[in-house]
Formats: structure tokens, sequence, C-alpha cells
């Protein structure tokens, strides 16, 4: 069974507000057939610990507008976890997302395209 449409939609949400506080390489991944515990995951980078801090903070603060509220927040200095049940977001350095390495871990689950990175992608072509 695919993700329910309110966790595409408070994922799309969280990716956008990643994107406006400077965070990369973002990928969502499907979990749905995979895990009986979340729907889907959100790997977002940041340069630093300033960065992911106010990335992860910017994805709290969009999705508490929708009445969302993370089941649980736990931090270290290079990875922030945001737990909202269906869905989790990842903001790690890059040193620590090239370390645990999600990305290679859940390959096999498909990604989940994200508008986000297509508007940056067209503003910064000038679209």
């Amino acid at each position: 069974m695919p993700p329910r449409k309110s966790t595409l939609e408070h994922t799309q949400i969280a990716a956008s507000a990643a994107i406006d506080k400077l965070g990369s390489d973002l990928l969502a991944m499907d979990l749905s057939e995979q895990m009986l515990l979340s729907e889907v995951f959100l790997l977002i980078s940041g340069g630093n610990e300033r960065q992911i801090d106010a990335i992860a903070d910017e994805v709290e603060r969009q999705l508490s507008l929708l009445g969302e509220k993370p089941t649980r927040r736990e931090s270290s200095e290079n990875w922030i976890l945001l737990d909202y049940q269906d869905l989790v977001v990842h903001v790690q350095t890059q040193q620590a997302r090239q370390y645990y390495s999600l990305d290679r871990l859940w390959n096999d689950c498909p990604s989940i395209k994200l508008d986000a990175i297509a508007a940056a992608d067209a503003f910064k072509a000038g679209k």
C-alpha cells in the first residue's frame, strides 16, 4: 500500500521548508512496503550544526502550521531526527550523511518526487 496522501503532502511541505533554509541533497523514500512504523523517510543534508538546526526548526514550524507535532525529536551534533510517525525527517551534516549512508541502506525503496526540488531548480534557471 503506498503512503497516505496526507503523509505525501507533509513530505512535500517539509521538503519545501528544508530548501528555504538551504537544505541540500533531499531524498524522500517510500518505505510503506518495508516498514510497519513509518511510510516515508525524508533525508536532508546541511553544511554544519547550525544549519541542520535551522532546517529542522523550519520543518517543524511549517508542519506545526498544519497542526502536526513530532512525536519525538532527537538531536546530536550532526543529526536531527523529527519523528512524525508516518514521516520521519533526518537532517544530517554532509559528513554524517556519508558515514551512515541511509540512502544506500534503503536504496531498494522507491523514491518520491519532491516538487520543491523542481521549483528550486526552475527558480535557479530563471524560469
